[in-house]
């Protein structure tokens, strides 16, 4: 099958390249940069730019488009409403209309009040579902891996720069991290049946931890022994808006929202029909905190 994947470049992008690869069949790698990925040539794909889209899918000719492109946080013309709105509709504009449309959402889409990255989630997915393509929508909770941004990352730093560990409220917020293997396969495999079309999935992991938890976990696999300190919701409900104003905030007002609301659904669907190993975090986490950012 011949595949436009958006995002190609991406961490998730470069793992659903693969997998399709490795499965035979022919991809184009979307992103901005153009960029080949793997044996994967590339295109320029721009999809907040009607234009571009357009020129990719005529040069790619697709018999099906993985739509993986978001941003987690607002830049300048770069907005959730341009990119996950504008951008999934103009993406869907150019899809031929044979074609399969696999959409990446989020578990919660539509769901969190406070959280613009939720309400375009949820306005993209009516985009998709109103769109008279075979889709499918996956929503993935948390995505670990070797070069992902929240464990390798934002976690990583919020355990290791002070000497205590800020936790936010009681800790008790449910999430149920799933590896980016995972994710990869279900997006690969749905290309493969049919069936799937017209369907939802919520791509979640093997477990469930709380936010304290996931504290204990990264400081263990960090080799690190620190106080959990908690901060009352009250004083972060103050402190996050303040926090706006720094060139790079600690946390957005989206994130607050979003880690208040937590981040679980069972997996049982996705594991059944696309066969998913299911990668277990506690395994995966060594390597993914080991590994230096940039390589």
């Amino acid at each position: 099958m011949n595949v436009l994947v958006t995002g190609a470049t991406g961490f998730v992008g470069r793992a659903v390249v693969a997998e399709l690869r490795r499965r035979g069949h022919a991809v184009w790698a979307g992103s901005r940069s153009g960029q080949a990925v793997g044996d994967a040539p590339g295109v320029p794909l721009d999809v907040t730019d009607p234009g571009s889209v357009l020129r990719a899918v005529a040069q790619a000719n697709p018999d099906a488009v993985v739509h993986l492109v978001g941003i987690i946080a607002e830049t300048g013309e770069q907005t959730f409403a341009r990119v996950h709105v504008e951008g999934t509709r103009h993406v869907l504009a150019a899809t031929p209309r044979g074609a399969r449309f696999l959409h990446m959402s989020a578990l919660g889409a539509g769901e969190i009040p406070g959280s613009r990255y939720s309400v375009t989630k949820g306005e993209a997915e009516a985009l998709v579902q109103a769109s008279g393509l075979n889709w499918t929508i996956f929503r993935p909770s948390l995505i670990f891996g070797m070069g992902d941004d929240f464990f390798g990352r934002v976690l990583k730093e919020l355990v290791s720069v002070a000497p205590v560990v800020p936790q936010i409220g009681d800790g008790q917020f449910p999430f149920r991290p799933v590896s980016v293997e995972d994710v990869a396969q279900a997006f690969a495999a749905a290309l493969e049946q049919p069936q799937t079309a017209g369907h939802t999935y919520a791509l979640t992991g093997p477990q469930e931890f709380t936010f304290r938890e996931l504290l204990d976990l990264e400081l263990s696999a960090l080799g690190k022994k620190k106080p959990v300190v908690p901060v009352p919701l009250a004083l972060m409900n103050l402190a996050v808006p303040l926090m706006q104003v720094l060139p790079h905030p600690p946390i957005t007002r989206d994130q607050y929202a979003m880690l208040k609301a937590g981040n679980t659904a069972p997996g049982d669907e996705a594991r059944a029909a696309f066969g998913l190993p299911m990668h277990r975090l506690q395994d995966r986490l060594p390597d993914i905190v080991a590994l230096k950012r940039g390589t």
